[in-house]
């Protein structure tokens, strides 16, 4: 993508959720191409806002990226708010966001203890309690499975496809939704109920 040259007028405070969105979507390509440690500069130029902008908004790489995924959830939330939606979807859904996005799983989880990322993991969970009790319910999960496990199977997914390379990710990816099937679709003549 071409860098321009022509500065960017000033519009003061009121430039700022628009600066913002545009630092989000400049970072998830820039860390997608050049791995989590890429500089910020290049997050700034590519959203067309100098940095100053940039450590306004995001004082440091982790809040940056956390913004990144603030964004993903709330795709995933959305998706999950279907009513058609199943948890096979929201596996493909977190496939598709981690294979365009890996570098960022290796920022998050180097992070893990940091604060600022804590409320990921509860709307993550949030989101696969609600799409396992309608699966349950709707008999495409088996009853056995908790939510536990489904975290277990998103977060193994994601760690794997980060660390497959780009050309091998979709063939993983239907893999890890294979033994994903296998392992919590409840099995013929299975009685519900029974574990």
């Amino acid at each position: 993508m071409p860098v321009s040259t022509k500065p960017k007028a000033n519009l003061g405070p009121s430039a700022g959720p628009a600066n913002r969105a545009a630092l989000i979507a400049a970072a998830r390509e820039v860390f997608a191409e050049g791995g989590f440690m890429a500089p910020l500069s290049s997050v700034a130029r590519r959203a067309g806002v100098g940095q100053g902008s940039l450590y306004r908004h995001f004082p440091d790489r982790i809040a940056l990226a956390v913004a990144v995924f603030d964004d993903n959830i709330t795709d995933l939330e959305e998706l999950g708010a279907r009513s058609e939606t199943t948890l096979v979807d929201l596996f493909d859904s977190v496939a598709e966001q981690v294979m365009a996005g890996a570098a960022l799983i290796d920022l998050i989880t180097s992070e893990h203890n940091d604060q600022r990322a804590e409320h990921l993991a509860t709307r993550m969970t949030a989101v696969a309690a609600s799409l396992l009790a309608r699966d349950q319910g709707q008999g495409r999960i088996a009853l056995h499975v908790e939510t536990a496990d489904v975290m277990l199977a998103i977060s193994m997914l994601a760690f794997l496809l980060a660390r497959t390379p780009d050309v091998e990710r979709p063939g993983a990816a239907a893999r890890a939704r294979a033994i994903f099937r296998a392992a919590f679709v409840p099995l013929e003549g299975s009685t519900r109920g029974a574990s």
